[in-house]
């Protein structure tokens, strides 16, 4: 017995992989068929011309089809991508880790919590000095920590759901910005939520249970030398005087993922390093990101010449150290994945 119900599920399950399909489509459809037949003729008569779909079903294919495409086995490409956007991910985490550790330092520095700490008039991104938004935007940072680390040690659920909850203070604090005109804690703007909070936690969603994990070794060092390498120049900075200098977020990721790649360069050309692609195909995905945040980042610029040459100019420097190890992400989708490589 077939209808439109069927035509309809047929055409929600075009949204999953050709390969996927074959396998499972006709297994599927029958699943869903029974879950709607009720053995009366003229009630299934009904049901297969009228009925359609329900909106969780068509989410869950949705989802399936999203994770199938960006991360599921098959070909070269979608391991090369899986690999690349859970690096990014975790390369995403590591800012808001740092940014979480620039705060919680500048709290004990403010506070003189610690002695031998000196006394510190900047922070990357400065925490408000009271009142529940102040305790909210610290609780946030810390759980940005949390996630990080467990994202690291490859519990991606528990990872996804605290990170979900932990977008949402910034949501709120935006929306009531954009009523009242005033921003009631130190969140960032529309551009950093959806690119630096919004958009990971999606990527995340993608995740399985069977996700081969990152060493989680080399990503909890990067925490305390990515602060370092970050905070570092800018007590420097503000020693000399020259505080000045230091360019705002959206440069300094640009400055980054620049120096990431300038870095990863030579392992690149060098024909005794193997295995690159994925690393440079993680960086490009970095780099339109920091690109994009910059480029978007230019309207709080427009009254100010120098600052949008500025930050021209970083978007330039951006796209050279990028152009180094494109043409090694384009062979990474094209290289033979790992034979136990399920999801990515």
């Amino acid at each position: 017995m077939s209808g439109d119900l069927e035509r309809r599920y047929r055409r929600v399950l075009r949204l999953l992989p050709g390969w996927y399909r074959e396998q499972w489509e006709q297994d599927m459809v029958a699943a869903y068929m029974d879950s709607w037949l009720t053995g009366d003729a003229y009630t299934d008569a009904c049901v297969l011309e009228y009925c359609k779909p329900g909106g969780a079903e068509v989410a869950s294919v949705a989802g399936l089809a999203v994770r199938l495409h960006l991360a599921g086995p098959g070909t070269p490409r979608r391991y090369a991508w899986g690999q690349a956007l859970r690096r990014a991910v975790l390369a995403v985490l590591l800012v808001h880790a740092v940014l979480a550790v620039d705060v919680l330092v500048f709290l004990v520095q403010s506070r003189r919590l610690v002695g031998w700490l000196p006394a510190s008039s900047v922070s990357l991104l400065t925490a408000a000095s009271g009142g529940a938004w102040a305790r909210v935007y610290c609780l946030v940072c810390v759980a940005w920590m949390v996630i990080f680390v467990m994202q690291a040690l490859g519990r991606y659920r528990a990872a996804l759901v605290l990170a979900v909850l932990a977008i949402v203070p910034g949501l709120v604090a935006l929306l009531q910005a954009q009523r009242t005109g005033v921003m009631p804690a130190p969140f960032g703007p529309w551009v950093f939520w959806v690119l630096i909070d919004l958009a990971p936690v999606l990527v995340m969603t993608t995740f399985g249970r069977d996700a081969r994990p990152a060493a989680p070794r080399p990503w909890l060092l990067a925490l305390p030398a990515g602060y370092l390498l970050v905070y570092a120049p800018l007590l420097a900075l503000q020693a000399t005087g020259n505080i000045a200098w230091l360019p705002d977020f959206s440069g300094l990721c640009c400055l980054l993922v620049s120096l990431a790649c300038l870095m990863h360069a030579p392992r690149v050309w060098s024909r005794r390093v193997t295995g690159t692609g994925s690393w440079s195909l993680t960086l490009v995905v970095l780099a339109a990101a920091a690109g994009a945040y910059r480029i978007f980042s230019l309207t709080d610029y427009l009254n100010d010449p120098h600052l949008i040459a500025v930050s021209l100019a970083e978007v330039l420097i951006l796209l050279a150290a990028v152009a180094l190890v494109a043409i090694d992400a384009a062979r990474a989708q094209a290289a033979t994945p790992y034979p136990h490589a399920l999801t990515g």
